[in-house]
């Protein structure tokens, strides 16, 4: 696909307005996806509306259009989704920005010819109807179309019921959300530097760092020099901020991760995340059963077939699912009661943009085994601009809930125009021999 064919010169991609209005007339003639027809009704033999359609005193609600946008900030792209209504309601959602993200736009578009006409307020169907149609369980694309596209249901089902999407999971069981922030420093004093600043400056009670490994560095270096940023930021923070260690899978082998863990014991961290690669959960128990401080880990895992052998394990003391790519909100919800039966807390894995910040802020309100949430503060740049009131946290670390119907924030659709989006992958890095390394 070329990359005008998008963009359509604006630097929005393309929207899926008419994509999906000619595909709702053409499906109604026209056999679909596994040999399925589609009818004002839906598919033959799916869910049929009660009542002509009235949900509680709500009336009749069709998708009529799915919107795609692909903004380009701070070095990568956000992928939005915008569902339409009948009703005049429409929903926002965020998929997670996985490089090819065209690729995300393309799913999102052709799973548009499966909604246009459903009711969006019947979230659990839609997403089976999504998830269990798709030939084969998806990876990080299809999952992450998946997950955006809920998201804006749910920001329908909210406004069309005039609440915000929390009073519909279960209410809250708190007054505010706890975040924490990564920093960085190239050197020990840098580090401590920025930890101090960020702490002073947000209030923030944690804060995140990563190690030192680069894959030119030896191990035993490469141990030396995390301890000594850790100890430095330790120092400048004092005893109790949280601290997290962040290994990025970076190891690959099992007693690596576990010689590191025990040599920032004496420093308490709050927890080592992603101690090695995530595909191999036995592996994740070993270290487990071999360090002293809590573990972390999830952000590459999808959907609750993939989180289910890993709590069970008991390998790991806080669960990252990333709600742009795990199969959303319900999906995050069902997640978190698995790891909540394992005494495992949840610590949302959450890079995106302010509106994943949104989403993930309604799931913690609603969701009693919640620990933390990762944020960046969206005071400067496309974070500040992206939406109309991004949730900025407050002086004591913490972001209040809002109390809007549906996720209470909105696009600034006027300001993608001024963020074009660009080709992006991840970096890799290699080892002194030339080959690359996980990361």
């Amino acid at each position: 696909m070329k990359r005008r064919d998008f963009l359509g010169g604006l630097g929005l991609a393309i929207t899926g307005t008419a994509h999906a209005q000619e595909a709702a007339e053409a499906a109604k003639n026209t056999t679909q996806r596994g040999g399925m027809r589609r009818s004002d009704s839906g598919f033959p033999g799916g869910l049929q509306p009660l009542d002509g359609g009235k949900v509680g005193n709500s009336g009749p609600m069709k998708i009529s259009a799915i919107k795609t946008f692909l903004v380009g900030a701070e070095g990568r792209n956000w992928v939005y989704v915008k569902i339409m209504t009948d009703q005049g309601i429409y929903g926002i959602g965020e998929a997670y920005s996985a490089g090819p993200d065209e690729a995300t736009i393309k799913v999102i578009e052709d799973f548009a010819v499966w909604l246009v006409g459903q009711d969006p307020r019947n979230v659990q169907y839609l997403f089976d109807l999504m998830y269990n149609t798709t030939r084969f369980p998806g990876g990080l694309i299809v999952n992450s179309a998946i997950s955006g596209i809920e998201h804006a249901l749910w920001d329908i089902a909210g406004k069309s019921a005039g609440v915000p999407v929390w009073a519909l999971l279960g209410g809250r069981t708190r007054n505010k959300i706890r975040t924490y922030q990564s920093t960085s420093g190239a050197t020990p004093q840098q580090a401590a530097e920025n930890a101090r600043r960020m702490v002073e400056k947000y209030g923030y009670t944690a804060l995140k760092m990563g190690i030192q490994a680069p894959g030119s560095m030896p191990y035993n270096q490469a141990t030396r020099d995390t301890v000594a940023h850790v100890r430095a930021v330790r120092e400048a923070v004092g005893p109790d901020i949280d601290i997290g260690v962040d290994v990025h899978a970076k190891f690959f082998e099992p007693q690596r991760a576990i010689r590191l863990g025990h040599a920032l014991e004496p420093f308490n961290p709050m927890w080592m995340e992603e101690s090695i690669r995530t595909e191999n959960f036995a592996a994740m128990k070993k270290v487990s059963d071999h360090v002293n401080i809590p573990l972390a880990s999830g952000e590459c895992n999808y959907m609750i077939h993939e989180f289910r052998p890993l709590l069970e394990l008991q390998a790991l003391d806080f669960v990252q699912p990333d709600i742009c790519c795990c199969g959303g909100v319900l999906t995050m919800k069902k997640i978190a009661a698995m790891a909540e039966a394992q005494y495992v807390m949840v610590a949302p894995h959450n890079p995106m943009s302010p509106l994943a910040t949104a989403v993930n802020v309604h799931f913690a309100a609603s969701t009693p085994n919640f620990f933390i949430l990762e944020y960046a503060a969206p005071d400067s740049g496309a974070r500040k601009d992206v939406l109309q009131e991004p949730l900025m946290v407050k002086k004591d670390g913490y972001l209040d809930i809002p109390n809007k119907p549906g996720w209470g924030v909105e696009l600034n659709e006027e300001a993608f125009k001024y963020m074009p989006p660009a080709p992006w992958r991840r970096g890799t890095s290699f080892r002194t021999d030339g080959s690359p390394y996980f990361q």
